[in-house]
Order: structure tokens, then sequence, then C-alpha cells
């Protein structure tokens, strides 16, 4: 399995009936915003997590940022 499918799996499992992330109603606005913020962060954005950026992979910040609601979005 691969990495991405695999962190994908792990953001977007249910917890108790709750959503992942405010406003991420399925795993398609998942990806789409995913994918989206890490063209950001690999254009030079600030990551809005913690860490050592240079050991992470931007999906991997991504996600963390989405699962934690640091990303804004339209509906």
């Amino acid at each position: 399995m691969s990495e991405l499918y695999t962190a994908l799996e792990n953001v977007y499992a249910k917890h108790e009936g709750g959503t992942v992330a405010p406003g991420i109603d399925s795993r398609f606005r998942l990806v789409i915003l995913a994918g989206k913020r890490t063209k950001q962060l690999l254009r030079g954005a600030e990551a809005r997590v913690e860490g050592d950026h240079r050991r992470r992979k931007g999906t991997s910040i991504a996600l963390e940022e989405l699962k934690l609601g640091l990303v804004r979005f339209a509906s």
C-alpha cells in the first residue's frame, strides 16, 4: 500500500460518528484539499504545525494541518 493511501486512510478514519476535520465530508474533498495545501507548502508557504519540516513530506504536513483544522477553505 502506498504511503499516501495509508496516510489518507489514517486521517479519514471516523472518530465515533464524528468527521475527521471541520468541513471535510468526503474522501474526495480530503484528497483535493491535501493536494492543494501540499502544493502551497512546496512553493514556500509556511507550515502551521510544529516539527522538523525538512524531515517530513509536504503531504503528511498538509494532512496533519487539515486534521487539526488549521487550513481554511470554502465549502
